[in-house]
């Protein structure tokens, strides 16, 4: 069955090579690049994956992390956040948030398709 990712990014040049990267590697990827309407896309969307932007239009990526995590349908959904602001502080934020796994940009498309796919090996692989 195919995986659905959904990509919350406001800049067009990573959203188009995220979901390039990860179309090829066979997701199925949606995009939407408004903070403001993001939690209640990903409740409507029910994504298998979510990468987010911390910084977007409308409401940080930290604030749309911590209304996911604190809803019961999404505490647990894989999240991978993405920032280009990569210092220990932002990272350490994002923990305590609840992120799934923290990347830098620039990034590589590896780098993406690996933590993509770490994050939903459990779901995937059954015992």
């Amino acid at each position: 069955m195919q995986k659905h990712v959904l990509v919350i990014e406001d800049e067009p040049n990573i959203i188009e090579a995220i979901s390039f990267i990860l179309s090829r590697d066979g997701w199925s990827v949606r995009t939407h690049s408004n903070g403001v309407t993001a939690v209640e896309t990903v409740l409507a969307r029910k994504p298998d994956v979510v990468i987010l932007d911390v910084m977007l239009p409308g409401k940080s990526g930290y604030d749309i992390l911590r209304e996911l995590r604190d809803l019961p349908e999404t505490r647990d959904l894989p999240i991978l956040m993405l920032t280009a602001r990569g210092q220990t502080k932002d990272r350490e934020l994002a923990e305590r948030a609840g992120v799934s796994h923290f990347m830098t940009k620039p990034f590589s498309n590896a780098e993406v398709i690996e933590a993509v796919r770490a994050l939903v090996a459990p779901v995937s692989d059954p015992p």
